[in-house]
């Protein structure tokens, strides 16, 4: 038997789109529980759903431990954990009550969770914690177990401790008089300085089994890691159920710390920094650069950034440490559209960003997100243009999701339809009525994809021809390629023509004017 079963819902097998890519990273959150609640002495036991064939290996898992107390605990690092997919809702709730058929206290946690505690509440969770859980964890744990070394408590269904668990901050109980049949304790407030939290409890993980996967699907083996908890940006479409505005940056050493343990112990070939924007602070990013450099714990890195943070400085910081690739919310070659989304960025950012990640030798990718209220045809080939004029080495397309808790949801709540979560992170079914409807996108998608590798394989050819001298074999490859783009060029046409049939009758009107908002303060590394 052990103290406390950790445990989250995303299946991997559960998402098409991510089997088909075959990425697949620990549960970086959940690994901070365990290594929290190790620290205080607790005896702790990880199922790992990630790589799983579905509910009923939780079932064994549970039999298994025989777990006192099982947290369902999502990774809040991870973007699909964050999409808040309705099949890994349904995956949680099946092992809700899993849980408490085999008798333990359920608890739960994640942006699905800070959202929608009511819910999972409902499935018959006994607790839920809202926003950052860390701390919120470990004293529930202390308040139902009882001191380490002391008699261990007992609580039936856990009934008799929800007056307790009322003083404790971060929390959503069971209360059939209360609105909503909940009850909020007070709201917890962030921790401003994560190196109080010990590093990752990896060794709960399967790392060969991920090594494997990681290995088959690409040659490489891959590792996540995390610098920053949460944003202070304001783009309105971005959910923060978790960190809401506030930020909290880990010292450039325990970073590089961590880093080198990984390298050394695990052997990566690659890491990614699963921070919603990696490097805040130009300055922090070179002090990083020299850590890394000092402990000789480079390893090729990837980072999702903003294109307004790749300053000279950050480029130079990002190179020391080891990066190869930053992906940055691109989102649109349309000025009027990022400033509907209060991004805070310009589209020259975007251009002069990419420019010094390529001349540093930095992979440079756009997340570009299509559907936004508002954006008409020629925004959209505003935003192929940009694709095709900068040129990024990779592309991520979406389409405007309004999660709930954002601003972007309240502005088009209204005018929601039935669906409001998509089911997988492939589904790109438009929540509300976009300018078109979603088989446009869905083909816009395509089509824009087709469009940057055809000029990246052109832009490979000529270069061929240049530095190799090739020129019989690269020619006739670049004849292939020329039809392949006039094809294109042909297929834009056609999508030209189909827009006016692919328009939706009622579109979505955005609700009230932009606000404006001041840039967040950067000067600390926490808010």
């Amino acid at each position: 038997m052990v103290d406390l079963l950790l445990a989250h819902s995303y299946f991997l097998i559960f998402d098409p789109k991510q089997v088909e890519k075959m990425r697949p990273y620990p549960p970086l959150a959940t690994l901070y529980a365990a290594s929290n609640l190790r620290a205080v002495g607790r005896s702790v036991a990880l199922f790992d759903a990630m790589l799983a064939a579905g509910e009923h290996e939780f079932a064994a898992a549970l039999e298994r431990h025989r777990p006192r107390i099982v947290a369902l605990y999502e990774d809040n690092f991870n973007f699909l954990s964050k999409m808040c997919l309705t099949r890994m809702r349904e995956a949680a709730c099946t092992m809700i009550a899993m849980a408490r058929e085999a008798g333990a206290f359920v608890i739960v946690s994640g942006a699905d969770v800070s959202d929608h505690p009511e819910l999972y509440l409902g499935h018959g969770a006994h607790a839920a914690m809202l926003g950052e859980p860390d701390h919120t964890l470990r004293e529930v744990v202390d308040l139902l177990l009882g001191p380490v070394h002391g008699d261990k408590r007992a609580w039936g269904e856990g009934n008799e401790y929800l007056a307790s668990l009322s003083h404790i901050p971060g929390l959503a109980l069971p209360d059939p008089d209360g609105p909503g049949g909940i009850y909020l304790t007070p709201r917890r407030p962030v921790e401003r300085q994560p190196d109080v939290f010990p590093f990752p409890a990896w060794d709960l993980i399967d790392m060969e089994r991920y090594r494997a996967a990681w290995m088959e699907a690409h040659g490489f083996f891959s590792l996540n890691m995390v610098s920053t908890r949460g944003c202070p940006f304001h783009c309105n479409w971005c959910a923060k159920p978790i960190w809401g505005q506030r930020y909290a940056m880990r010292s450039p050493a325990s970073v590089a710390e961590e880093l080198a343990m990984l390298k050394h112990t695990y052997h990566p070939d690659h890491i990614w920094f699963a921070d919603d924007i990696f490097g805040l602070r130009p300055q922090w990013v070179a002090a990083f650069g020299r850590e890394v450099e000092a402990r000789d714990a480079k390893v090729p890195f990837m980072i999702q950034s903003r294109a307004d943070l790749m300053t000279e400085e950050a480029v130079a910081g990002l190179k020391q440490a080891g990066c190869i690739e930053v992906w940055m919310g691109a989102e649109s070659g349309s000025q009027k559209i990022l400033d509907a989304m209060e991004k805070g960025t310009t589209v020259e950012q975007i251009y002069t960003a990419r420019e010094r990640l390529r001349r540093a030798g930095i992979r440079a990718c756009f997340f570009i997100q299509f559907g936004y209220p508002g954006e008409t045809f020629d925004d959209i080939m505003a935003t192929v243009e940009l694709v095709r004029t900068a040129m990024p080495d990779n592309i991520g397309v979406s389409v405007s999701y309004p999660l709930p808790g954002t601003r972007f949801y309240r502005m088009v709540h209204e005018q929601l339809g039935p669906k409001t979560n998509w089911s997988d992170s492939g589904d790109l079914a438009m929540m509300f009525q976009g300018t078109y409807r979603s088989p446009f996108y869905r083909h816009l998608h395509r089509l824009l994809h087709r469009e940057l590798e055809v000029r990246q394989m052109i832009a490979d050819c000529k270069t061929q021809i240049t530095d190799v001298g090739d020129g019989v074999a690269a020619e006739a490859a670049m004849d292939k390629l020329r039809s392949a783009l006039d094809e294109l060029t042909a297929d834009w046409l056609k999508l030209g023509q189909l827009e006016v049939t692919s328009r939706s009758e009622a579109p979505t009107v955005i609700a009230g004017a932009n606000i404006h908002l001041a840039a967040p303060d950067l000067s600390k590394e926490y808010n």
